[in-house]
């Protein structure tokens, strides 16, 4: 037995009587509220977000970087972090690439045929390929300081176009689904860009990389209100970005990344336009304080979350034709162990999608349709106040996973023994997308 699966036996035996008792006592509060707990745990069994390969590496911020113990150097240790992951929570199959950072090599350790060994050893799968046009890589002949898919030159263009492609070549390869495009293009200063223009370039570049994705794969958009560029971002909010992916092709559609908005917007009303227009793609899961802090989902605003489940759910309930989002974490861990965030995020994320099927839809219909703003509001926090913990947890150990993920990890050792293993690096695939 690893020193993982001992732990979790070993936390599980522990935490098994308490989990009992709890389970047992909230059972008795949904049975009053007409809840199935048993159905309740179906769906957090069921449940899946994705999580980036480049979040098991430590993140930065403008001014500095500090690496992390044990860090993974190459895309197969992240796959081991990535595995460690599942194996304790168990709703995280799937990985989100990054090329070039994940670019597997042609031949030996690290190539297609290795990753996809490790895949299956691990019981991972890749899901969704992402391209990196925000910055200049070593190998590449042209500058994407002044953009890459919405650049004045045909030739920088072209060369991001190409690098898209490429992607989708890589995650064929690997079994992928999905690609998505996040550029920082724009601009610092009044009258750098001409706006209308740039965004024509943008959406002919889109045009050309929808031309090339595989059968059933989906292009997903991300919009972002600044930054790189501080004073206009080519694809800048979601109504741009819904207007672009009806004009690219019928399987591009828009990404809702949580720290990519302004502050005091809101959120779950974009969510909610978007599942209405059948352009919503999926979501890359953060926190926010300030501005695109990308901290752990969850950490800083969870009834935000939930009331982003709870139009999710809605829809999801009606049987909304053609929905199906795809959830992703996109995070950068600055101060903590990678693995930990990873984790907790996941645990949070699919905390508001149980709970958000604990509203009592019908008594909220009847609170908006009699103008009820009072009694519409303690629904939701009705739902929100209870503690699904039980849930959760139970759905972890039936599916052979942690009771307690964060303490089943600590007494693994895992983070020491790869520290022993792994040399520190100055720096990794890692970072705010």
């Amino acid at each position: 037995m690893s020193a993982l699966a001992a732990a979790v036996a070993d936390t599980n035996a522990r935490c098994q009587a308490p989990l009992d008792e709890d389970y047992a006592h909230l059972q008795r509060q949904l049975d009053r509220r007409r809840f199935d707990i048993e159905a309740l745990v179906a769906r957090a069994m069921g449940f899946r977000v994705a999580i980036p390969s480049w979040g098991v590496g430590t993140g930065g911020t403008r001014f500095g970087r500090f690496p992390g113990p044990g860090e993974p150097r190459t895309l197969l240790e992240k796959l081991d972090d990535c595995g460690v992951v599942q194996s304790l929570v168990r709703i995280t199959p799937g990985i989100s690439l990054h090329i070039p950072w994940d670019k597997p090599r042609d031949s030996g350790p690290g190539d297609a045929a290795s990753i996809r060994a490790r895949l299956l050893e691990l019981g991972l799968s890749i899901e969704s390929m992402n391209s990196n046009t925000f910055q200049d890589q070593g190998s590449q002949q042209l500058s994407y300081k002044f953009g890459s898919l919405s650049h004045t030159d045909y030739a920088v263009r072209q060369q991001a176009i190409d690098h898209n492609l490429e992607c989708l070549a890589i995650g064929r390869a690997l079994g992928a689904s999905a690609h998505t495009v996040w550029i920082g293009d724009g601009g610092n200063f009044p009258g750098q860009i001409h706006f209308r223009r740039s965004l024509d370039r943008y959406i002919e570049s889109l045009q050309a990389i929808h031309a090339g994705l595989p059968d059933g794969w989906r292009l997903f958009i991300e919009h972002k209100c600044y930054e790189p560029a501080f004073y206009s971002t080519v694809l800048n909010d979601w109504g741009t970005s819904y207007l672009c992916a009806r004009e690219v092709g019928e399987r591009c559609l828009s990404l809702v990344d949580l720290g990519h908005h302004a502050p005091n917007v809101n959120i779950e009303q974009i969510v909610a336009q978007l599942i209405r227009l059948r352009a919503l793609g999926g979501f890359h899961f953060n926190d926010s304080k300030f501005g695109d802090d990308d901290l752990d989902a969850g950490s800083i605003k969870p009834f935000q979350l939930f009331l982003i489940f709870n139009e999710l759910v809605d829809a999801e309930q009606e049987g909304i034709p053609g929905f199906a989002p795809a959830y992703m974490l996109d995070q950068s861990h600055n101060v903590t162990d990678p693995i930990e965030s990873l984790m907790t995020s996941a645990m949070e994320v699919v905390r508001a999608y149980v709970q958000a099927h604990l509203v009592d839809r019908a008594a909220l219909a009847e609170a908006q349709a009699n103008n009820d703003p009072m009694r519409a509001l303690q629904l939701l926090k009705a739902a929100f106040r209870t503690d699904v913990s039980p849930i959760l947890a139970e759905a972890r150990v039936r599916e052979g996973g942690a009771i307690d993920p964060v303490m089943a990890y600590r007494a693994s050792g895992y983070r020491g023994a790869v520290a022993k293993a792994r040399p520190p690096v100055a720096s990794s695939g890692s970072g705010i997308v």
